[in-house]
C-alpha cells in the first residue's frame, strides 16, 4: 500500500504487478477490493495500481463533485509519475469518474475503459441514489447494504453466492458516511452527454446485460457519442463483472489493451 499524499490529502493506492501501467477505480458500493478475483491473473500482465476512491480505505474525502474526484485523481499521477500510456478502468461510480477525467485530464493517460457507468442516469433512475445519501445521513452505512447490494447482483447470483455477499457489505460498511452520501449526490447530478464528444482517449464500455443500475441500452448510448468508442455485452452479468465474470472481464480487458 502507497499513501500518496496530495496537497494535505492522502490517496491509497495499491500497487502490483509488472508490464504497461493500468488504473483501476472502484464502484460506489465497494472499494478496491472488487477487484480481487482478477487482480492476480491481470498483474501477470499490467503494472495494476488499485485505487481507494476519497472515503474508502485510508483516502481522504475530495469534495462533492465528480470532477473533484478527477482533479484529485490527476494529482496521484503526477504524484506516482504515471505517464501518458497509462490506461484506466472505472467499473460503476469509478467509471463515471473516469469519465471525468478524461473529459477534464485527457491528456495524462491513454486508453479508457468503462464497466457499467452512463452518460446520465434518466430522472426516475436518480431518486434512489437521493434516497440511500439521505439514509446514511440519518442512519449509517448498515442502512443502505441490503439495497446496495441488490444494486450491485443479479438476485439469482445473490442467491447463489452467500459469502461474496457477506463479503461486498463487509467492504461498503467501511466507507465514509459523508462521502458516500456526496458521492450518491453526485451521481444524480452527472450529465457528461455535453462533454463527450471531447474524449479522445481509446475507449470501450462494457456492460452487463442484467445491469438494471446502470442498463446495458445506456451504455450503449455511451459509447455511441464517444469517439470511436467500441462496446461490448457480458451476458448474464449484473453491474460488477470482474466479480461476477471474471474470466470475461479480463479478456476484454486484454483486448482493448493489447
Amino acid at each position: 500500500m502507497s499513501l500518496v499524499e496530495i496537497d494535505g490529502a492522502r490517496l491509497d493506492v495499491e500497487s502490483a504487478g509488472a508490464g504497461p501501467d493500468l488504473v483501476l477505480l472502484h464502484s460506489l458500493l465497494s472499494d478496491r477490493s472488487a477487484f480481487d478475483r482478477v487482480r492476480e491473473t491481470l498483474a501477470g500482465s499490467f503494472r495494476l495500481h488499485l485505487v481507494n476512491l476519497p472515503g474508502y480505505g485510508n483516502s481522504s474525502p475530495a469534495g462533492a463533485t465528480l470532477d473533484a474526484y478527477a482533479d484529485r485523481l490527476a494529482a496521484g499521477f503526477s504524484a506516482l509519475k504515471l505517464g501518458p500510456g497509462t490506461a484506466v478502468l472505472g467499473n460503476g461510480f469509478g467509471g463515471f469518474v473516469a469519465l471525468a477525467f478524461a473529459i477534464r485530464h485527457g491528456e495524462k493517460f491513454g486508453p479508457l475503459v468503462i464497466a457499467d457507468s452512463l452518460a446520465a442516469f434518466p430522472e426516475a433512475a436518480k431518486a434512489p441514489f437521493r434516497i440511500m445519501a439521505a439514509k446514511v445521513r440519518a442512519e449509517s452505512m448498515a442502512s443502505v447494504l441490503d439495497a446496495a447490494i441488490r444494486r450491485m447482483f443479479p438476485e439469482t447470483f445473490i442467491a447463489a453466492h452467500p459469502a461474496i455477499v457477506a463479503e461486498r457489505k463487509a467492504a461498503l460498511a467501511k466507507a465514509d458516511p459523508e462521502c458516500f452520501a456526496q458521492a450518491c449526490l453526485a451521481l444524480a447530478e452527472v450529465d457528461f452527454r455535453p462533454s463527450l464528444a471531447k474524449i479522445r482517449n481509446r475507449t470501450l464500455v462494457m456492460a452487463g446485460a442484467l445491469d438494471q443500475t446502470t442498463p446495458a441500452a445506456l451504455a450503449r448510448e455511451l459509447a455511441a457519442a464517444i469517439p470511436g468508442a467500441k462496446f461490448e455485452e457480458i451476458p448474464g452479468c449484473g453491474h460488477c463483472p470482474q466479480i461476477e465474470k471474471p474470466a470475461e472481464f479480463v479478456a476484454a480487458v486484454r483486448g482493448v489493451l493489447r
